[in-house]
């Protein structure tokens, strides 16, 4: 599959780091006011996977915001959210949401106005990449090719991959790049590799850093943010969590996403669509915030 619908956009970092965009978010820099837009309808989402000839399989809950039109979400551990987090955003304010004590609430919070005030949208600086009809290991595999297309390394470099997705691994192979897995959950790979647990020990021996948008909800994507602008290394984040907020940070650590807004993939079986945005004219902001 291929982009299409690319626009002209000019690129403009949105903010410096996560706390400088909740600030924005929080001043109505790049929407409306936060106190004025209410979620409401709070759910999550909870799925099992094993896709036929894989040898293992894996469990997803993502806990999801509606406000108006958009839905924000963010992953969560299974079983890990209290059902009274659900009971506490419904009709609650954005501003209010973003100062709740559960992290995955402000990351969905933040998501969801941004999805609001910022759609995927090639006004915005989205360029969509079809996703094809088939069961979710094909589509797991199309996503992987679009995701693993964004990562401007030559072969035979190390890509370290936060977030363990055997499609994704196997995309950045046949693109004959060396992967290091990491996940906090440990365990192995489809291939039997060690899966690393701590992957800020990783970083240095890595030429390019792969990460799931969960890092957002779990305290590990500052870091690895800061790191790679620190030291000008590619970060490509592939994004169901925080799929609206990651693009907003592209030129300050954030090379390029892959984001993908609910309905996930996994959950139909018919055409789809992500998103991919780059810092090279791929993103645009204005003072308002684009295209609403």
């Amino acid at each position: 599959m291929s982009p299409v619908g690319q626009g002209a956009v000019t690129v403009r970092p949105a903010a410096a780091d996560s706390s400088d965009l909740v600030r924005r978010v929080r001043a109505g820099e790049l929407g409306p006011d936060p106190r004025t837009q209410k979620i409401a309808v709070a759910f999550t989402t909870s799925q099992a996977v094993r896709h036929e000839g894989r040898s293992g399989g894996y469990r997803n809950e993502v806990l999801s915001l509606r406000l108006g039109s958009a839905v924000g979400s963010c992953a969560v551990e299974p079983g890990a959210l209290p059902a009274a987090a659900i009971d506490d955003c419904v009709g609650a304010d954005i501003a209010a949401l973003l100062d709740h004590p559960l992290a995955p609430v402000r990351v969905a919070a933040l998501d969801a106005y941004l999805m609001h005030a910022l759609p995927h949208t090639p006004a915005n600086g989205a360029q969509p990449w079809q996703l094809p009809v088939g069961d979710s290991l094909a589509k797991s595999r199309a996503r992987a090719r679009g995701v693993a297309g964004l990562l401007p390394v030559a072969p035979g470099r190390t890509v370290l991959v936060v977030g363990v997705v055997n499609s994704l691994l196997e995309a950045l192979r046949a693109r004959g790049l060396v992967c290091v897995p990491c996940d906090l959950k440990g365990g192995r790979t489809e291939w039997g590799e060690p899966i690393r647990t701590d992957a800020l020990a990783e970083l240095d021996r890595c030429d390019a850093v792969l990460a799931s948008g969960m890092t957002l909800g779990n305290g590990t994507f500052e870091p690895l943010r800061a790191h790679c602008a620190r030291h000008a290394k590619p970060l490509v984040m592939f994004a169901q969590t925080g799929s609206a907020v990651l693009p907003r940070l592209l030129g300050a650590g954030v090379s390029a996403v892959c984001a993908e807004p609910y309905p996930f993939f996994w959950l139909d079986g018919g055409p789809g669509v992500v998103h991919r945005y780059t810092g090279d004219g791929g993103y645009a902001l204005s003072a308002q915030g684009g295209t609403r």
